[in-house]
């Protein structure tokens, strides 16, 4: 039997505290706002999304399944964050999109009930609030048809990322709630990489994402030092 306890209580509350502000783009949220376009060109760059069945693993509120469903996607958001969870339905039916559908389950349970569903799944800026990353890319891994495309993003765990992820967003330049970012939790590319070919993932792309904080600019680069992004695929079966 799976278990869904793959979470952090204290990450839930985090995320359901805030959970009424996540569609304003001046809050807490304004980076998430703001990397989304990139975030989607990227992923819609390398499998164009139109008619394809996508799942969003940690959706939170929604902000890239919307996205997806917008630019053509048949999209089912997922996260165990129900504040969250209700207010990406709400935002869905206020801004008329279609396409885009939200449940309260874990990556895992939901990996055992519909394996093999999805052309696409994606998992951006999650993978660093769970007590166990790997269990999750798994059941991404899981969730995906054979010769399907699953996206990560997360921040790397070194010196740099600190300085610049945690001190510099969350304590100088206030772009995130302190305590966001746990620096224990950050994971390197070498090991997203790992837990990846663990769960028989081969790999496409890995692109890193920069900030200007004086433009408030952000863009693709192959600078994996803070926050970047891998697109992973699953080989058709031989």
């Amino acid at each position: 039997m799976v278990k869904n306890d793959n979470f952090d209580p204290a990450e839930l509350a985090k995320f359901s505290d805030l959970a009424h502000r996540w569609w304003d783009k001046e809050s807490e949220f304004r980076p998430l706002h703001e990397i989304n376009p990139l975030r989607l060109g990227w992923i819609n760059g390398l499998v164009a999304l139109k008619g394809l069945r996508v799942l969003d693993v940690g959706c939170g509120g929604g902000i890239l399944a919307d996205s997806m469903a917008r630019a053509g996607a048949d999209v089912l958001g997922i996260d165990l964050a129900h504040k969250a969870l209700k207010v990406a339905q709400l935002h869905a039916l206020e801004a008329q999109t279609s396409g885009v559908d939200y449940r309260e389950i874990s990556a895992e349970l939901l990996a055992a009930e519909q394996p093999n569903t999805f052309d696409v799944v994606t998992c951006m800026e999650m993978l660093e609030h769970v007590p166990d990353p790997a269990a999750v890319v798994k059941a991404c891994a899981s969730l995906v048809k054979p010769g399907g495309h699953v996206f990560f993003s997360t921040i790397n765990r070194n010196a740099k990322s600190f300085l610049f992820a945690i001190v510099g967003a969350e304590y100088l330049l206030n772009m995130l709630p302190r305590g966001t970012h746990e620096y224990r939790k950050l994971i390197k590319p070498s090991e997203l990489a790992s837990y990846c070919r663990g769960a028989n993932l081969e790999s496409v792309q890995t692109k890193g994402m920069e900030y200007n904080p004086f433009t408030r600019h952000y863009w693709l680069s192959g600078n994996t030092a803070v926050n970047y992004m891998m697109a992973m695929q699953r080989p058709h079966v031989a």
